[in-house]
């Protein structure tokens, strides 16, 4: 599990195919320090194990991206020279200081279009119809693996404010209109609705979900 709080910046190294899945070597200074073989990393929102926590320098590792990753995420998209956002898996003793993010990509979005103020950046993003229901003003969303809070939210666009701390620390400082980034909603709200499901429908009884 991830709490959205982005630790560092990392970059691409290398992006190779091996078989059906992407190899790609990422640096990242901070995420691997004592990070082992196995551990967990999310890159750009995406929850990856690490097959090598041991480059050449000591502060790079190598994660592998697989069929269903590469269909649903904007890693897909991946290439040598990318900065990509990285945590580490929350350690038991940790503080939630965003949200319950599973790394667990719900889908992609489209920067539609963003307006810098004094302070923040306000950013627009197209909306999933899939993923509509799950997205409420003020809730939670992460966004490339940042924990956002909804400004606003109409049918088919999400707004979210960016502080200055997100702005300097993740990538979504330097996103522009056009660019892809990786959606997953409250992972709550899809528990909350598939439990009131049938209960909603009017039955009275439990929904059967296959």
């Amino acid at each position: 599990m991830f709490t959205g709080i982005v630790e560092e910046i990392g970059e691409i190294l290398a992006v190779r195919e091996s078989a059906e899945v992407v190899v790609l070597v990422v640096r990242g200074h901070t995420v691997t320090e004592a990070t082992r073989h196995g551990d967990s990393i999310a890159v750009n929102g995406v929850c990856l194990t690490v097959t090598n926590p041991t480059g050449s320098d000591g502060d790079t590792f190598t994660v592998e991206l697989v069929p269903e990753t590469l269909k649903r995420s904007s890693l897909s998209e991946a290439r040598t020279g990318a900065k990509v956002n990285l945590e580490r898996a929350l350690p038991v003793d940790g503080r939630l200081g965003g949200h319950i993010v599973q790394g667990h990509v719900d889908g992609v979005a489209i920067l539609l279009s963003r307006h810098p103020a004094d302070r923040s950046d306000e950013l627009v993003f197209s909306l999933p119809h899939d993923l509509a229901r799950y997205v409420v003003r003020k809730g939670s969303i992460a966004v490339d693996g940042v924990s956002l809070t909804v400004a606003d939210v109409t049918s088919d666009t999400f707004t979210v404010a960016l502080i200055p701390t997100t702005l300097a620390n993740t990538t979504l400082g330097f996103r522009q209109p056009g660019d892809t980034v990786n959606l997953e909603v409250d992972v709550v709200a899809k528990y909350v609705e598939r439990l009131t499901a049938g209960y909603l429908s009017g039955s009275g009884e439990e929904a059967k979900v296959q």
